[in-house]
């Protein structure tokens, strides 16, 4: 009997060892094809321009620009998700990853998102810590979440890894636009899934009833700061952000018709300053 429970204690100890091992091995071959994921944890900083309207060429180009991501604007846009997806599909080998800011952490929102192709959920107005737990939730499979398996391009984006690696791909941003959402922002960067805590500079100073610039205005944004570089979190902002705060590494850079414009207008000038310039203005 003896020596039946000496083997029986060092075959369960070789279990545990391989189990080990098995487990370290699966970790290990993960595939990151997150290659927004992948700058931000090799100490670079990432920038997206936005897209709100459905135009694929339009996608397409601003996707081989040279922006990391593309930040789909689902929140302040008419844009359908199946408008959104054909653009993901036309434009699958882009080097910009694909984000979504969805219309708040609900279920339906998120899941679509990324069964669309998203590997960016972009959670805006987070003033509870409860919405941001869901949307972490949503946005990933079990164990990690209640992410349920469905239709969706994700397998021909991605391959058939896809469902294996989607949790170490997938990143949740936080968008912290309001008073209470400063005010949460230490629980906000202790939820397991959060990789991104997002200054909504605009909208912070419109809740706010405060000019960027003012101190108070830049106690609220110190706190976001330190909190999330603290929690080891990337930190984003706007693109104008990037020069003047060196904290920030996630930027958000205008839409697609604001850069239409200003480009248009630079054509112009270039070939005449005052061409098309109203008369009286300089």
């Amino acid at each position: 009997m003896k020596y039946q429970s000496v083997a029986a204690a060092a075959g369960a100890a070789l279990v545990t060892v391989l189990l080990g091992h098995a487990q370290l091995a699966s970790a290990q071959e993960v595939p990151i094809f997150n290659t927004v994921k992948q700058k931000l944890e090799a100490g670079e900083r990432v920038v997206g321009v936005t897209v709100a309207t459905s135009d694929p060429d339009i996608y397409c180009a601003v996707a081989n620009a040279g922006f990391d991501f593309v930040w789909i604007e689902m929140q302040h846009s008419t844009l359908t998700y199946s408008e959104a997806a054909r653009m993901i599909w036309a434009c699958k080998d882009a080097p910009a990853i694909p984000f979504v800011r969805v219309p708040g952490p609900f279920e339906g929102d998120i899941q679509k998102a990324a069964d669309m192709g998203a590997l960016g959920i972009i959670v805006p107005m987070v003033d509870s810590v409860q919405e941001i737990r869901d949307a972490v939730t949503q946005a990933h499979y079990p164990p990690l979440g209640k992410r349920s398996q469905g239709g969706g391009q994700y397998r021909n984006l991605y391959g058939s890894e896809y469902r294996a690696a989607a949790n170490e791909n997938i990143m949740v941003v936080a968008m912290i636009e309001q008073p209470a959402g400063v005010e949460i922002i230490e629980e906000v960067v202790a939820v397991e899934g959060v990789d991104v805590v997002f200054v909504a500079s605009s909208d912070l100073s419109s809740f706010t009833a405060l000019p960027q610039g003012n101190p108070e205005y830049e106690a609220l944004v110190s706190r976001v700061r330190d909190t999330t570089r603290g929690a080891g979190l990337a930190l984003g902002g706007p693109l104008a952000w990037m020069t003047t705060r060196p904290e920030y590494n996630f930027f958000q850079a205008p839409s697609t018709t604001s850069l239409v414009a200003s480009g248009s207008r630079g054509v112009l000038e270039a070939a005449d300053p005052c061409y098309g310039v109203p008369s009286g203005v300089s």
